[in-house]
């Protein structure tokens, strides 16, 4: 019986690199084995050829914004009406997942009834279809180990969740900045747990372009994403890994330590209610720091 519905709303299958990307991130979810179900959803061109051709379930009738972006909203209610198990996870389209994405779930699930679990991404260069015969987990490893590179802790790629939680999502636009940031602040806002699992549960991003995009601009330049921010009622609600209070070690929860990045983290919030500073304090601080221990250590 399936433990974890993983569930995306992937781009069109129309450019050779995303077409790439995008069958390695999800026969990666398959390859996991009889507790995972994946659900794809949406109907962008070459989806429904790909979803036949590996007998994935796939959901056509996801609500659109105006210019056709799918709303995350109705990919939420989609996979929660379509779905019977205890986990469901949105995962983006480019994400290749490895057996802890399994095990950790899992484990958390026996210590907890209700819990967001969110974590940073290992970027990689991926340039031709892999193959998930054999042991491929080591292949990855390895892949990761020669040119593998941990992405800094703002939004998140992945999110697993109880089914008891979020049963109402704002109507952001997938794939742009932004409804990230709200999920995190949500759960963290929440008498329920949200868990940072960086370091319990490897994902790798499939580098790529933005020429998808409109204007081939990155998703925080578009419009859309203006608008996801008005839905999450600003800026204010825009919250990064750095605001997760918990972690996994030893696949026990735990309570964050306060390092560097956290205590400016939270000296930000304090100084910024209305959001995050555009011109970055966390990062000046830490460079006056830098430049205040370089200058104390030179004058011994």
């Amino acid at each position: 019986m399936a433990l974890i519905t993983i569930f995306t709303s992937p781009k069109p299958f129309t450019d050779p690199h995303i077409n790439e990307i995008q069958r390695n991130a999800i026969l990666s979810w398959i390859a996991l084995g009889d507790e995972v179900e994946v659900l794809l959803l949406g109907d962008e061109e070459g989806l429904g050829e790909f979803a036949a051709e590996f007998g994935i379930r796939q959901i056509k009738d996801i609500k659109c914004n105006e210019l056709g972006t799918p709303l995350v909203s109705s990919l939420f209610d989609t996979a929660r009406e379509n779905s019977n198990t205890e986990l469901l996870a949105y995962v983006n389209a480019d994400i290749i997942l490895l057996p802890d994405f399994i095990s950790t779930s899992k484990e958390m699930l026996r210590q907890q009834e209700k819990f967001l679990l969110v974590g940073q991404r290992y970027d990689l260069d991926i340039t031709e279809e892999l193959n998930f015969d054999g042991n491929w987990k080591k292949m990855i490893e390895d892949e990761l180990k020669g040119g593998g590179r941990l992405h800094p802790p703002s939004g998140s790629d992945y999110f697993i969740y109880t089914r008891n939680v979020y049963l109402k999502v704002p109507d952001f636009t997938i794939g742009r900045a932004g409804w990230d940031n709200w999920f995190i602040y949500h759960a963290v806002t929440q008498p329920w747990m949200a868990i940072d699992v960086t370091g319990s549960i490897t994902v790798v991003h499939q580098n790529h372009d933005y020429s998808h995009l409109p204007g081939k601009k990155p998703h925080y330049d578009q419009p859309e994403t203006f608008e996801n921010i008005k839905l999450a009622d600003g800026r204010k609600h825009m919250y990064f890994l750095y605001d997760v209070d918990q972690r996994i070690i030893n696949l026990k929860i735990s309570k964050k330590k306060y390092d560097l990045n956290r205590v400016l983290r939270a000296i930000e919030r304090l100084i910024y209610p209305s959001g995050v500073d555009p011109k970055g304090f966390r990062w000046r601080i830490t460079l006056w720091l830098i430049r205040f221990r370089n200058k104390m250590a030179s004058r011994k």
